[in-house]
């Protein structure tokens, strides 16, 4: 009797192969016809999966990572996690460099795997000192044997999803994408996956979600860093106050920006009509999405592929609380419908 076992060999294989799903009731008054590319099915939950694998199995290769040895990052949650997941399984110490502006649900989960936390000011400059990356960097400097995975910097964070975000969206669609649209926060992955895209049919648009208070739109129009764009804002993994090196901006066709406010409110959406239970980043790119149909960006036969990069579980103390949504001035009038009462029986 064969009593061969049908299983994975740890979680890491898990990585990659994300559904394409179909949007049906948000995108109903829209032209055309939306897919959403569902990173949360990743094991890590996100699609800096994606990445955390592809550079420490790189490093791995090339002999810079070696037993004992202590991998360093800048993260606003989602890498983190990703590290310390693929850490665990390799055995290295894990060490991470994060954004006040991260969930306390982000900074939990990253504890919870094992890695050790600094917790950096959000709205200081880059080259401020107490800045996450100039503290990774720090980090970096005085832990023997340790490697910074430096994702903003990282020609391997635009190579991994090259190779798997790009391919695998390409086949899903058979080849009939007409639109990809996601946000930009190191740019990694919409810059991999429109390379990629592009490499298989030029006249796909890829269009990059920016923030309001992030430099990215603009650099992308001009050319040149605006600081004073620079103002704080809450959408996480979203945006920048630097232009990193692993944006693309020639693989990208334009940009569009998205408020903090109407984000939140559409991933609450998302959630309630889709059933997707999605995170901030997710309700940016179909608010973006919303924005592009009305200036008619749209056809009736455009296919239109967004990117949902991670788990609404990670937003349980922002977005999808009310106490943190009229703390920020967000539930008004517009919400009615949105919450739902809790009953309580005695």
């Amino acid at each position: 009797m064969d009593n061969k076992i049908n299983a994975y060999n740890n979680i890491l294989e898990l990585i990659g192969n994300t559904p394409l799903v179909r949007l049906n009731t948000i995108t109903a008054p829209l032209k055309g016809n939306f897919y959403a590319k569902v990173e949360a099915f990743n094991p890590g939950h996100s699609s800096k999966d994606r990445i955390a694998a592809y550079i420490i199995e790189n490093a791995e290769r090339k002999g810079i990572l070696k037993e004992g040895s202590t991998i360093i990052e800048t993260t606003s949650g989602n890498t983190g996690f990703s590290i310390a997941m693929v850490s665990i399984i390799k055995g290295y110490e894990c060490i991470l460099a994060v954004s006040s502006k991260s969930s306390k649900d982000k900074i939990d989960m990253l504890r919870s795997m094992g890695a050790k936390v600094y917790v950096c000011p959000a709205h200081v400059s880059a080259d401020d000192p107490r800045s996450y990356y100039q503290v990774a960097k720090r980090l970096h400097e005085e832990t023997k044997g340790s490697i910074y995975i430096n994702q903003y910097f990282n020609e391997l964070n635009i190579a991994a999803h090259y190779n798997t975000t790009g391919p695998e969206i390409w086949e899903q669609t058979n080849g009939n994408i007409t639109h990809l649209i996601a946000c930009s926060g190191t740019g990694g992955t919409i810059s991999g996956t429109s390379r990629f895209l592009k490499e298989q049919n030029s006249d796909i648009k890829v269009i990059g979600v920016d923030a309001h208070g992030s430099v990215l739109k603009k650099y992308h129009e001009t050319g040149e860093l605006d600081t004073n764009e620079i103002y704080p804002y809450r959408i996480e993994g979203l945006g920048k106050n630097l232009i990193p090196d692993a944006t693309d901006f020639e693989a990208i066709d334009e940009f569009i920006k998205v408020t903090d406010e109407e984000s939140a409110h559409t991933a609450r959406e998302i959630s309630q009509k889709e059933g997707i239970f999605v995170g901030y980043t997710s309700g940016a790119v179909v608010q973006a999405v919303k924005q592009l149909s009305k200036k008619g960006e749209f056809t009736k036969d455009s296919n239109v592929v967004v990117i949902f990069p991670d788990h609404g579980s990670r937003y349980m103390s922002k977005i999808y609380s009310d106490q943190w949504m009229n703390d920020q001035g967000f539930l008004d009038s517009k919400s009615v419908g949105e919450e739902r009462e809790i009953q309580f029986v005695k």
